[in-house]
């Protein structure tokens, strides 16, 4: 009976548990919105403002001087008996991987969006990022106070961009700088804010029953043509019940098949109340999602206190209280002191203390339940992606996939005596960003950090400086080129023969290169079992090995299709080694009889500019190769461009884009792929090595 009576309790708190994240583009409000959300619950007691770096969540230097969200930060705060853990997210591109991470762990986001400006492209971006790790969504429409803020507008180009169900369930109460409130079109009240952003709720003003009478009607046929049961009593009654409606609206919002759209104001403290209510209303608790499930699907577990312990790691930083690992728990109870298993590494680490987060503040607990989002502080080697769990019932999760790299610089110590400091640095923030890579090139012997724009390596840069107190020397950012194959060749014969006392190393193999639509492609036809299966494998294993450094400047090799169709075999002298050896040269060899170009980065580019300007603008993008998609009219006068850039040619686009605007032009970009390099920085590679005959088939 106290096992049961344990498990209710448990599962009861689960329930009162939000674990939401603030998504946006850059500057629509995500961190305001964080720090109202924060003052309103009663967990701070000032409200933090993002122009004077008092806030809460953007607690790091670089993100105070620079007045953006660089780092994921995770705070817990209460509104009506739950507990609600928010993530608040960048919204600058080059930290795409921050809020990829923090998806993966979230059970519900907020959408926030600019009343003037709509869908953003970064606003695209993270909503797509939603939508492929299911996570359901409500939409905040913020800035309704701002001169030319249009409800509707924004919430059209929600549609027309992002194709769901927008389902208004607010009428604004006054325009720009007399919006004092809003109509909650769910329970047909009126609910005003006063200047000091206090909420007052009342009936609907005579002058807009009309039109909340109206829209009302709108939603409820909205939500009537989604919603079955909603369907049978619109047919019935002509009309939906404020809880069949509240029903409908939260089963459309955890389906994905609609969202809910609040509006508001976070600067003036307008609509926030509503928000969090429909965040409760609206969202899942972790109760309500899927049991999560092993990478091979093996086994899963349930979100009950009662099962083994199962936590994913998805952030780690370093405080002056120690190395934080942040964990979203899956399943179980966790409490302080407990041992848990690092199931991919067989490691287990120890969990000295168990916090509950406020940014860079800290609450210790002595245990957390399933559903929870907490930090913990003993484990050494855990890295970002990891699973934590009973070392009795391990279990593998699928990890955060990190996007690759596409820019590179070259970091040194200024001082050579501070080589090993920066090593130590470097090796650190790159445990703490699996986005950011960090290797030696093997030619130059440079050391180099990539990651995904000029920005992130700055911050990066500017971070090592600061907290490891290095001064580093950063060379000209270099680009991830690659190389691909245009024309390959047939019967390509290689002869890996070494003899150096004892046993020696025998293979004979004959290949035929090709272009492909994949990164790389193996088969063999090989017949009579000239070439043994362990064999083949190991060309394979081979072959793998020389694309990591194609002819034209040591790039990766992509767009090749090897086919393995001869060989031979000597009877002591053959081995797996030998063949993987040979597959290695051979390939290499080929690729250098064959005609291959440069592939390079390309970015996907929304620049917004004064119309007075567009022309200047345009001209500078066709000098940097940019293949402009379109032009459309923006909000307030501007006009909005969407090019296709060579990621190369951006280096410095922010500061030539503020000279030619006065300083009005913004722009955004997101990775687009690969596309050929021009002609004269591919200099397409002619055939340096003669094909060898196909019909190699000496006996040794």
């Amino acid at each position: 009976m106290r096992t049961h009576t344990t498990t209710t309790i448990g599962t009861a708190a689960i329930a009162a548990v939000r674990n939401l994240g603030i998504l946006a583009h850059v500057d629509a409000g995500k961190t305001t919105l964080t720090e109202r959300i924060l003052y309103l619950t009663g967990t701070t007691h000032k409200r933090g403002e993002v122009h004077n770096g008092t806030t809460v969540t953007d607690f790091d230097p670089q993100e105070r001087d620079r007045g953006i969200t660089i780092f994921a930060a995770a705070v817990s705060c209460a509104w009506a008996g739950h507990r609600i853990n928010l993530i608040d997210t960048p919204g600058h591109v080059d930290f795409a991987d921050e809020v990829e991470r923090s998806l993966r762990v979230l059970d519900g986001a907020v959408a926030v969006f600019d009343a003037v400006a709509g869908v953003e492209p970064q606003s695209e971006s993270v909503w797509r990022q939603a939508e492929r790790h299911g996570v359901p969504r409500i939409a905040f429409v913020n800035k309704l106070d701002r001169a030319g803020a249009d409800l509707d507008a924004a919430v059209a180009s929600i549609r027309e961009r992002l194709h769901p169900h927008p389902l208004v369930v607010h009428l604004p109460i006054g325009t720009e700088e007399a919006f004092t409130g809003l109509v909650d079109l769910v329970r047909l009240r009126a609910l005003t804010w006063d200047a000091e952003g206090t909420l007052t709720e009342g009936p609907v003003p005579d002058r807009l029953a009309a039109e909340t009478a109206a829209r009302r009607r709108t939603l409820e046929e909205a939500v009537a043509e989604l919603d079955p049961r909603a369907l049978e009593e619109f047919c019935t009654h002509a009309t939906l019940g404020t809880d069949t409606l509240t029903t409908a609206l939260r089963d459309l919002t955890r389906t994905g098949d609609a969202v809910v759209v609040l509006a508001g104001s976070a600067y003036r403290n307008r609509g926030v109340e509503p928000l969090l209510d429909a965040a409760l209303a609206y969202l899942p608790s972790p109760l309500d999602t899927p049991p999560v499930t092993a990478a091979d699907g093996s086994q899963q577990r349930l979100p009950d206190p009662g099962q083994p312990v199962t936590a994913l790691a998805f952030k780690v930083t370093t405080a002056p209280t120690g190395r934080l690992t942040y964990l979203r728990l899956y399943a179980g109870t966790l409490h302080k002191g407990a041992t848990l298993l690092d199931a991919a590494t067989g490691r287990t680490e120890r969990i000295a203390r168990i916090l509950r987060v406020q940014a860079d503040r800290h609450t210790e607990t002595d245990h957390a339940l399933a559903g929870d989002i907490v930090a913990v502080i003993g484990p050494k080697h855990t890295r970002v992606g990891a699973t934590l769990c009973d070392p009795d019932h391990p279990i593998l999760l699928e990890a955060p996939v990190s996007a690759e790299p596409v820019v590179t610089v070259a970091v040194e110590a200024r001082r050579s005596a501070d080589t090993d400091k920066l090593t130590a640095a470097l090796a650190r923030l790159t445990d703490e960003d699996p986005s950011l890579r960090l290797a030696t090139d093997p030619e130059t012997g440079q050391r180099t950090l990539s990651g995904l724009g000029e920005l992130h390596l700055e911050v990066a840069v500017e971070k090592v400086r600061r907290d490891a107190g290095v001064e580093a020397v950063v060379g000209r950012p270099r680009v991830a080129l690659r190389e691909a194959l245009v024309e390959g060749v047939t019967g390509f014969t290689h002869r890996h023969a070494k003899q150096d006392g004892g046993s020696g190393q025998f293979a004979h193999i004959v290949l035929d290169l090709a272009p492909a639509d994949e990164a790389f492609a193996f088969t063999s036809t090989v017949t009579g079992g000239r070439v043994p299966r362990e064999y083949v494998q190991a060309v394979e294993a081979g072959c793998r090995d020389a694309l990591s450094e194609g002819p034209l400047g040591g790039h990766p090799v992509t767009g090749v299709a090897v086919t393995l169709t001869d060989g031979l075999t000597h009877p002591k002298d053959s081995s797996e080694l030998a063949f993987r050896t040979a597959a290695r040269q051979g390939l290499r060899e080929a690729l250098r009889a064959s005609r291959l170009h440069l592939l390079e980065p390309l970015a996907q580019v929304s620049v917004t500019v004064p119309e007075d300007a567009l022309g200047t603008v345009l001209g500078d993008l066709a000098a940097r190769r940019a293949t402009v998609q379109g032009t459309r009219p923006g909000p307030g006068g501007t006009a909005q461009v969407d090019a296709l850039v060579p990621l190369a040619e951006l280096f410095g686009y922010a500061g030539r884009l503020r000279s030619r605007t006065q300083g009005r032009g913004t722009f955004t970009t997101r990775p687009a792929g690969y596309a050929p390099a021009p002609a004269a920085a591919s200099a397409l590679a002619a055939p340096t090595v003669p094909a060898a005959p196909a019909a190699g088939r000496a006996a040794r």
